[in-house]
């Protein structure tokens, strides 16, 4: 069962929010970030991106790298730009983007239950960036990334934050990007106890966004020894039914010695398809194909989904296992240089944009993963194919960081 508990939260002062937080520091390059946050001293960039404040050449793993980190956190502190509460809490921390709302219960939750996979992932993690946050963490003492869970949404917990939320916000902004961001913090320990119930009786957090973060949270807390507060990480947890999955789309590089007449006749062995129609697709087991300057729709035939292997069946699989590995060569989309991705957020314009560059050959919309499909395969210690999910809102860095 879950375990989560309140803390004392480092926050941003209410009136300083905006120009303070920031998306997350792996979402930009060194370059945009250096960008974003030039002329704004509170940008919390300085901190989560602290390369931005050395010379260009500074390899962004540098010892003085994580040193400069540190030494803005702690001038955003003592200038008093971020605050600590004095006791813990639990928040809410609501984000609007379009006419999608999303409430989600900001917690620190617990590292064992993430080594014990109560916490469940669905991505492999890569070392070296690995290693990077867990430099990152042991050098600030605090945690100042949150990571992004969902739980199967429970009533009672929907009820109880929206009455929370219909009362005065402490914190209300809108970005650059016009997501709107607003927190609500629980101090009522009798209200802190009814949440920390309620989740006790949640069998499983889902990891959506965010597995690099809790992989380095729970190493620091094997080096410390769950010392201090270095059992518990920083999290955002959202009900399944509020989030936001947007397609992870593809672009290729080349036909692999093929026509476009010639990889349509292919296809066709895979796929019903259906020229002129539209870019997006309108539902699992469909594809958009942008190639010679039309769009296709692509579904893929009956015969081809079968599969009681829940894996096998999400739509990126199928691409990569029928399409992009047969016939295209692509056999570790992880590594070729041949396939690039793209996220939703980027809208179907951008595919064409890149096909029309004549810097790829095709592209492949994709219709979203979905939260069931994620928790199916989270559920039964499976490993989703790369690139496969792309969550929006990000939630903004520094609304909430875990001192450890």
């Amino acid at each position: 069962m879950a375990t989560i508990k309140p803390f004392a939260a480092l926050r941003p002062k209410p009136e300083l929010a905006d120009q303070i937080c920031e998306l997350p520091y792996d979402v930009m390059s060194s370059d945009e970030a250096r960008e974003m946050a030039a002329g704004n001293p509170l940008s919390f960039l300085h901190v989560s991106k602290p390369e931005i404040d050395l010379p260009r050449d500074t390899d962004p793993y540098a010892p003085e790298v994580y040193a400069t980190g540190r030494e803005n956190l702690h001038k955003l502190m003592a200038q008093g730009a971020l605050r600590q509460d004095d006791r813990p809490c639990f928040y809410l921390y609501r984000q609007v983007m379009g006419k999608h709302s999303q409430v989600g219960l900001v917690a620190a939750a617990s590292c064992q239950e993430y080594l014990d996979g109560i916490i469940r992932k669905h991505e492999f993690t890569r070392p070296d960036k690995e290693d990077d946050r867990v430099r990152h963490i042991e050098s600030l003492n605090s945690q100042t990334g949150p990571v992004f869970l969902s739980y199967r949404a429970v009533p009672e917990l929907d009820a109880l934050f929206a009455g929370i939320v219909s009362g005065p916000p402490e914190v209300d902004f809108v970005a650059g990007d016009g997501v709107r961001h607003t927190a609500w913090t629980i101090s009522d320990p009798a209200v802190i106890g009814t949440i920390e119930s309620a989740f006790s009786r949640i069998p499983n957090l889902y990891i959506a966004d965010g597995h690099h973060r809790s992989a380095a949270a729970g190493r620091v807390y094997q080096a410390r020894k769950g010392a201090g507060h270095s059992a518990r990480f920083l999290t955002v947890i959202f009900p399944h039914n509020q989030m936001q999955i947007l397609p992870y789309n593809r672009v290729v590089k080349d036909l692999n010695g093929r026509s476009p007449e010639q990889l349509v006749q292919e296809l066709a062995k895979v796929f019903v398809m259906e020229p002129g129609s539209g870019a997006a697709p309108a539902a699992k087991h469909q594809l958009g194909l942008f190639l010679a300057g039309t769009w296709h729709c692509l579904s893929f035939r009956p015969e081809r989904t079968g599969s009681s292997n829940p894996i096998e069946t999400l739509d990126v699989s199928l691409l990569q296992n029928l399409v992009l590995a047969p016939l295209f060569g692509i056999d570790d989309p992880r590594t070729s240089k041949r396939i690039s991705f793209v996220g939703g957020i980027r809208g179907t314009g951008e595919l064409e944009k890149l096909v029309k560059s004549g810097e790829y050959a095709c592209a492949f919309s994709m219709f979203p993963t979905s939260m069931n499909d994620l928790m199916s395969i989270a559920d039964a210690n499976g490993i989703m194919p790369p690139k496969s999910t792309w969550f929006e809102p990000k939630l903004r860095d520094a609304m909430f960081s875990h001192m450890i």
